[in-house]
């Protein structure tokens, strides 16, 4: 089982995103009806994102986070449920759900507000224990930043690493919600003893200012970055180094389209029984490129549709 900790959300999106699916798709009609300035609710969240993915893709996963009882998390509830994801690590509670308001560049690339204050992710608690068959942990964005859940979900990443288990970090940085930028760069570092592997975007790694190889040589036998249009690469800690280009696509909006990687290759990883520190290394130039390649064709799916 992967297990897949971190926040659920509603992204609202702008309905023109809408409007250019169906035009893509040919629907004229549907698209002269579209209200450009309507936005959209959408299940979303970049570990819910992954959690959805895994499951879509048949690996066994779970979630493990707070959701509200509110309707917007009984609808994240049924989401997860509706994708095969096991909901048995989620906590419950009365505060509301956590908004996201996209606003998307001409590119589709998408850039969010969030309306997180008292909302009932943030009170996130350690689980006193997952699963005897858990395989993998993957974590990230708001979920490390918004305290105090934010202390709870790194206690979590530490003792499941301590233990022997696989590791992903997406830091997804969301800068509209880190008050002091130096601070968590020095968290980030913090992180990395406790990573299997790294994936990032190309600003993220602006953001936080650093690059593959001193990544690797902290902490992660791995680090795979997502450069938009131009593909995916990889790092390892023996020094293989790959690329490969990006799944032509017309892209709608990237929304979810970082989170699909995260799950494309875990579950790439686990069908190859890859899950471990030696395992990414052993995959070697060619079996890092078969990888990279079946995320790169996931994520085009999600960017030729609207929202995640």
């Amino acid at each position: 089982m992967i297990v897949v900790a971190g926040e659920a959300l509603i992204d609202l999106v702008p309905q023109q995103t809408a409007a250019a699916a169906a035009a893509a798709a040919g629907d004229r009609d549907r698209t002269d009806r579209t209200a450009p300035a309507a936005l959209l609710p959408r299940l979303g969240g970049g570990p819910f994102n992954t959690a959805v993915a895994l499951g879509r893709l048949g690996s066994p996963a779970a979630f493990c986070s707070r959701i509200s009882t509110d309707v917007f998390g009984d609808m994240l509830m049924e989401g997860l449920k509706a994708s095969g994801v096991d909901t048995s690590l989620v906590q419950r509670g009365h505060e509301p759900t956590t908004l996201a308001v996209a606003a998307l560049g001409p590119d589709g690339s998408a850039g969010f507000g969030f309306y997180a204050e008292g909302s009932a992710d943030r009170l996130f608690e350690l689980p006193h224990t997952l699963p005897p068959e858990v395989r993998a942990l993957a974590l990230g964005t708001c979920s490390l930043v918004l305290e105090p859940g934010a202390s709870a979900y790194e206690a979590l990443l530490r003792r499941e690493s301590a233990r022997g288990v696989f590791t992903l970090l997406d830091p997804n940085i969301r800068p509209g919600l880190i008050p002091d930028p130096d601070a968590y760069r020095t968290r980030f570092t913090g992180w990395l003893p406790s990573v299997t592997l790294l994936k990032l975007s190309v600003d993220d790694a602006a953001w936080l200012g650093g690059v593959p190889a001193e990544w690797t040589a902290r902490g992660p036998a791995a680090v795979v970055l997502t450069r938009g249009a131009e593909g995916l690469s990889v790092w390892t800690a023996d020094g293989t180094e790959v690329s490969v280009p990006a799944a032509p696509v017309s892209v709608v909006d990237t929304i979810g389209a970082g989170d699909t990687v995260n799950a494309a290759v875990l579950h790439a990883l686990s069908v190859r029984d890859a899950l471990s520190p030696s395992g990414l290394v052993a995959l070697g130039a060619s079996g890092w490129r078969e990888v990279l390649d079946f995320a790169s064709h996931a994520a085009a799916e999600v960017c030729a549709r609207a929202g995640a």
